[in-house]
């Protein structure tokens, strides 16, 4: 089958210029209908091209160990404002050699999301006292492929009882920078909420590494 050329020229039905500048202006209308105009691309702010901004791979080669460490595990940073610019979060690894338990640490006000990539590991946070118990730690066992949320401020550790196996997981942080305070136990240090509606009163240690 050909497909006829398009013809250079108006037929013989031919309509008037101004129904022509009609159309070419429905047309504008219909295509900014599936589209921003230029002028809504963002552009530069601050000397910064945001819209134009390159993308960062990070090779386990580029994994850094320059951040701050707990005792009993290695941390890794792959992303971070140091490495790639990063302004709310920090990425990277940990691994807990077999038959070890990290220090006790919190992340000050910093979220933390866990995603277990081998091993077993078990994370050990303290319940606080209530009528019915007193205040007892609590141990999440893990398996490859599990996550874990760590919200702002709770002590907590790291333990990997296999005898065998290294733990690693994937770490991300709602701050640019990885917030590590070691602590000797597993005791709330944090800020403490006295109203709902108000925001915590900053606690100690709360600063980034």
């Amino acid at each position: 089958m050909t497909i006829p050329d398009r013809p250079a020229g108006r037929g013989p039905h031919q309509q008037d210029d101004a129904h022509d500048h009609q159309h070419d202006h429905d047309h504008h209308d219909h295509h900014d209908d599936h589209g921003p105009d230029q002028d809504e691309i963002p552009g530069p702010v601050d000397g910064v091209d945001w819209f134009h901004r390159q993308l960062h791979h990070i090779p386990p080669s580029g994994l850094r160990s320059d951040t701050t460490q707990t005792t009993g595990m290695a941390r890794y940073e792959a992303i971070s404002g140091k490495s790639v610019g990063a302004e709310n979060l920090w990425m990277g690894e940990t691994h807990v050699p077999p038959s070890t338990n990290s220090a006790n640490h919190h992340h000050g006000h910093s979220e933390t999301a866990i995603y277990v990539v081998s091993g077993n590991p078990s994370f050990v946070f303290l319940e606080e006292e209530t009528e019915e118990h007193p205040a007892r730690e609590v141990r999440i066992d893990t398996r490859p492929g599990d996550y874990v949320f760590v919200p702002p401020w709770v002590p907590h550790r790291e333990e990997n009882p296999d005898p065998e196996t290294e733990a690693v997981v994937v770490i991300a942080r709602t701050t640019q920078e990885a917030i590590v305070v070691n602590l000797p136990d597993l005791s709330w240090v944090g800020p403490v909420r006295t109203n709902a509606g108000r925001p915590p009163v900053a606690g100690p240690g709360d600063a980034p590494a």
